[in-house]
């Protein structure tokens, strides 16, 4: 008899309906370490899931992997349920993921650990971000459900402490799979339209589950865009969630959100008087100081005897121009000296002090002084000048030197 010769995929597609029927297969929990993961441009996922001993190919359709609450990443333990099948192209078995949870850390907190590290890389954490809330808004907008409790506590607490602002709520829902997208787009809405001064988004208490809309990227890159300063008030103070990291202001509760973002009025008017008080002594202390420079001013002579001043300034012209008088005095008996001393002295040098004694002058017809016979020829004309008058002469004769 002859043995029948199987084909390759016709071995490997009986492997597969084996294994397939295997209910023992069909619905396993395996526990693993992630290695190899890596996901493809058609979102499905592949990775190895390995313990000391031996590994185990996983895949995780696109379908199953949109419902990750975590990113997986190498060396992370999970526990994966799925199915045990035969690729038949290949050959090979593996693990076909339905959900994939973490071994020890639950998915959420890990989850929540991923976004938080991504985002503060990113820097939508950073202080330099943050912007101030307004000292009095007269536009408050409440991002939140209409139905809680909270929404109630914080319009009480707002109309209580500053009943001036205008409250308008943006209704939402905050659990769910649609909350996170209602919340972000309540915010885009406000901003748009600059609906509010200062924005309140939160909820009251509740589980991780039920507080996770406020851990969603969309919501977190809603808040970091806001033009509008923004105060994240989610659950209880111990509650910590990704919008209160990126929101400008975190409110331990709603309730102190609602204290945070107004003043209170009581202490506004207690300002108000104190500033009353104040401003009034400092205007009667001004008037004080005017009242004593006026009294000062009608004290002074100038007022009470207006003649005074005149009088004043008389006896003070009559002192100047007495100064003025001896100094001048003073000074033309200085210069009077002074020329008499330098007549004294031209006198004392003079040629006709010398004449005067009986000597003359002889002089060419030039005007040249004559000191020497030489000077001059027989039958030149010179000019004898006496201390009265002159002598015009003729040399007849040139006597020499004795």
């Amino acid at each position: 008899m002859q043995q029948h010769i199987y084909r390759v995929s016709e071995v490997n597609q009986h492997i597969k309906q084996l294994i397939d029927a295997d209910p023992g297969l069909n619905a396993l929990l395996v526990r693993g370490e992630i290695s190899n993961y890596k996901v493809y441009p058609s979102g499905h996922h592949y990775f190895t899931l390995k313990d000391g001993e031996s590994a185990l190919r996983c895949v995780m359709f696109a379908g199953m992997a949109k419902y990750l609450r975590f990113r997986p990443q190498n060396g992370m333990k999970v526990v994966a349920s799925g199915k045990i099948s035969v690729y038949p192209r290949d050959g090979g078995y593996q693990l076909y993921c339905s959900r994939l949870v973490s071994d020890g850390l639950g998915d959420l907190h890990i989850a929540f650990e991923q976004l938080k590290e991504r985002l503060y890389a990113q820097g939508l954490f950073d202080s330099e971000h943050k912007k101030p809330l307004p000292a009095y808004p007269w536009r408050i907008g409440v991002v939140t459900s209409p139905a809680g409790a909270a929404v109630h506590d914080m319009i009480r607490i707002l109309r209580r402490r500053f009943p001036l602002a205008k409250v308008l709520l943006l209704p939402v829902r905050v659990q769910g799979e649609e909350a996170a997208g209602e919340i972000a787009d309540a915010i885009a809405y406000a901003n748009r339209y600059h609906l509010a001064d200062v924005l309140i988004v939160g909820r009251g208490g509740g589980s991780v589950e039920d507080l996770w809309a406020f851990n969603e990227e969309v919501v977190a890159r809603a808040i970091f865009d806001s033009r509008i300063p923004v105060v994240s008030a989610v659950g209880h103070e111990p509650d910590v969630t990704i919008s209160d990291y990126v929101a400008d202001c975190r409110a331990a509760t709603p309730s102190h959100a609602a204290e945070i973002v107004v003043p209170d009025q009581m202490e506004l008017r207690r300002k108000l008087r104190t500033l009353s008080v104040r401003l009034a002594q400092s205007q009667q202390h001004a008037i004080d100081i005017c009242t004593r420079q006026l009294r000062q001013m009608q004290e002074k002579r100038v007022l009470t005897d207006p003649m005074a001043f005149l009088q004043d300034r008389a006896v003070q012209l009559d002192y100047t121009r007495e100064r003025l008088a001896s100094a001048l005095e003073r000074i033309l008996e200085k210069h009077t000296r002074r020329f008499t001393h330098a007549a004294a002295s031209l006198d004392a040098m003079s040629p006709l002090r010398v004449l005067s004694r009986g000597y003359c002058v002889a002089q060419k017809q030039g005007g040249t002084v004559l000191r020497s016979s030489d000077q001059v020829e027989i039958g030149e004309a010179i000019t004898l000048r006496l201390a009265r008058g002159g002598l015009e002469c003729t040399v007849t004769k040139r006597g020499e030197e004795p």
